[in-house]
């Protein structure tokens, strides 16, 4: 061979290895979902959230957090938004409808924490960046925000023993824990645990399916039966929404006083029950800042950034360790807390919560 047929052929050999070595490195970036594509048109983000049952997903955290995203990426910027409907394979469809649609970022509140982990990977294989929202979803998520899962469970049982005082003793309480296939219920239950253990006898206690009100009315139907209303002296309601179908049971079951009923979300049907002495609480989980913090992690990632500029602290899953997250604070929602959040961004107006039915009970709790 000529020296410029040995040059020429050393060349060939050099682009063929550059181009084997990109392609490798490629392959790795999509396998590990860390490339991102150069985008100079306005950002796509996906939201998926579980369910429409509990009013807070559609009347606070869909509009806050698109409200959001569109600030910090700019009112040309697309959100794709899907509900699931509290069906976990739908919601798996939806995630693959996000991947086919190219979306930048996916924001997700999973239906089953740990079946959507392979879509989580699937998004993530393609270089798509998932944010789990609310409840903590397995496989490779970037970030994570929601509030301190466990002080929920912890503010429910306290507020419930407090209310309770010398009847802690005197009989039995129900505990109607969420559902086992979302993570935060579990959370619930051992934060209210770790406070009613040893000071109350749990009577009854139930894992909600689906967390459905009428599942709940079901089980409580069945606690009543079993224990006798009158040795039932209150009950710890995950949420608000169990807590209505719990105190229909116990209405029709002819309680002459219903006993102190626990709740979560402060959804405005709750907030009302509270308002009439119907409910004895609930836990007021402020909307805004988590709704903000998932689409500050969306944009930031969507955009080739680090979920660390955003989240400050970390939380391991069930496959995964230090996932960078934002947790929010959740407080108490009594009949005396109402007042403070009336008319604030994520929280109902006076003229939502003090209907003509409610009018007296809101001139008692001062709400004018």
């Amino acid at each position: 061979m000529n020296s410029h047929l040995r040059r020429a052929a050393v060349a060939v050999a050099a682009v063929s290895m550059a181009a084997g070595l990109a392609a490798c490195g490629s392959a790795k970036e999509a396998a590990g979902g860390e490339k991102k594509k150069d985008k100079d048109g306005p950002l796509t983000i996906g939201l998926l959230l579980p369910e429409n049952q509990t009013a807070r997903y559609e009347r606070f955290d869909k509009p806050l957090i698109e409200k959001k995203i569109k600030e910090l990426a700019g009112a040309d910027t697309v959100v794709l938004y899907e509900n699931a409907k509290q069906d976990a394979s739908v919601q798996q469809q939806q995630v693959d409808t996000m991947i086919t649609k190219k979306v930048d970022a996916l924001i997700v509140d999973a239906v089953d924490a740990k079946s959507i982990a392979s879509s989580v990977k699937k998004a993530a294989d393609k270089g798509i960046p998932v944010v789990a929202y609310d409840r903590l979803a397995e496989g490779p998520i970037k970030a994570y925000t929601s509030v301190d899962n466990e002080r929920v469970g912890k503010i429910q049982g306290e507020s419930l023993l407090k209310e309770l005082g010398d009847n802690a003793s005197k009989g039995e309480i129900v505990m109607m824990n969420g559902a086992i296939t979302d993570p935060n219920a579990k959370m619930y239950k051992d934060g209210a645990h770790s406070v009613l253990d040893g000071k109350v006898k749990v009577g009854k206690e139930y894992d909600t399916k689906e967390w459905k009100p009428e599942n709940a009315n079901e089980n409580m139907k069945g606690a009543i039966s079993s224990l006798g209303k009158e040795n039932i002296v209150g009950v710890y309601s995950a949420n608000d929404g169990m807590a209505g179908g719990i105190i229909t049971a116990m209405k029709s079951a002819g309680f002459d006083k219903l006993p102190p009923v626990t709740g979560q979300d402060a959804e405005l049907s709750a907030v009302q029950r509270i308002l009439a002495d119907e409910q004895f609480m609930s836990v007021y989980k402020p909307y805004k800042p988590e709704a903000d913090a998932a689409a500050e992690l969306a944009v930031a990632l969507a955009k080739g950034k680090g979920a660390e500029s955003v989240a400050k602290s970390t939380v391991d899953s069930g496959t995964q360790k230090k996932i960078p997250a934002v947790i929010v604070t959740p407080f108490a929602l009594t009949k005396a807390d109402i007042g403070k959040y009336v008319g604030k961004e994520g929280f109902f107006g006076l003229d939502e919560i003090c209907t003509d039915k409610y009018k007296e009970q809101c001139d008692k709790a001062g709400l004018k």
